[in-house]
């Protein structure tokens, strides 16, 4: 499919809060230069700036982003931070607190909450900015998020966030977190070759109380972090064969796929390539049969 002059708007819109923002966003993590942000080598940064500029220029006003996204030369809110401030107006930033890297890279123990403030400011910080449009907190095993989450409504209230999110999540967490304070989003691995009933669960939830789902790895599916920038050459026949009815990559039936899964899902592919930038914001404008989503949804389902 022709995509240089397609726009974000393409895919419809969906409303955050108070902030309305086009349903096919930017996720940030591959500015870093490589898939898995944390390995590889480091992209070229006149590039990943060019990307991002080109993205706003699309119609992106959502992109998702974290302090912990870095390679050993890159720093992907630094990148967004040079390409886009001073930013525009209507441009949503989220950003996800909760895992914790040090500065050589390595993995440390998640945040306490009472770690979460220095998270939080350490992201404003390196964006040049006074508050933080949306915030997820990412769980990291825990078995409850109330204390965690508790922490970030508090940085609510006192204006360093405009709304909250939340990432890694079961049904209950999302309970949890809601007693607390209101959700606008929720953030996890969803994908079409990822089969999870407790993520589909969640989905539906969502899709009954008006709460954004932004799944990560959509992309790139089962494969994870590990998966090449949009790898048009290994992926099943059935999104083959639908991606050639639509002249469309893989990646593309993907995005597209994971649009039709409801008016609140959201989509934020990332890439560090312009090509595949234009293509991942076209896959807003692909509308499936409902064949080909019935062919397309039996590869969530478990063998046998």
């Amino acid at each position: 499919m022709t995509s240089e002059m397609i726009t974000a708007d393409a895919a419809g819109t969906w409303t955050l809060g108070d902030l309305t923002v086009a349903r096919v966003g930017f996720g940030a993590m591959r500015l870093t230069g490589s898939a898995a942000f944390h390995l590889g080598t480091p992209s070229d940064r006149e590039r990943a700036i060019a990307v991002l500029r080109r993205a706003v220029e699309l119609g992106v006003d959502h992109i998702d982003t974290a302090a912990f996204y870095f390679s050993r030369l890159r720093s992907a809110n630094e990148i967004i931070n040079s390409a886009l401030s001073p930013y525009p107006d209507g441009l949503l930033i989220a950003a996800k607190v909760g895992p914790f890297r040090d500065y050589h890279g390595e993995w440390g123990t998640s945040a306490r909450p009472d770690q979460l403030r220095g998270h939080v400011e350490e992201n404003l910080r390196q964006l040049g900015r006074d508050h933080l449009d949306l915030v997820y907190l990412r769980r990291m095993r825990q078995d409850s998020v109330a204390e965690h989450f508790g922490a970030l409504a508090e940085l609510r209230d006192k204006g360093l966030i405009r709304h909250l999110g939340v990432s890694d999540v079961e049904p209950r967490h999302l309970a949890e977190a809601l007693a607390i304070a209101p959700v606008v989003a929720v953030q996890n691995r969803y994908a079409l070759d990822s089969p999870d009933p407790a993520t589909d669960e969640l989905l539906r939830v969502c899709g009954e109380q008006g709460i954004a789902f932004v799944p990560f790895y959509a992309v790139a599916g089962r494969r994870g972090p590990q998966a090449a920038d949009a790898d048009a050459g290994a992926d099943h026949d059935e999104v083959l064969a639908v991606a050639r009815a639509h002249d469309a990559t893989p990646a593309q039936i993907r995005i597209a796929w994971t649009l039709h899964q409801g008016p609140h899902v959201l989509a934020i592919p990332g890439t560090g390539n312009p090509g595949h930038l234009a293509e991942n914001v076209a896959a807003g404008a692909l509308r499936l049969t409902d064949d080909e989503l019935r062919r397309l949804d039996a590869l969530r389902r478990p063998a046998g």
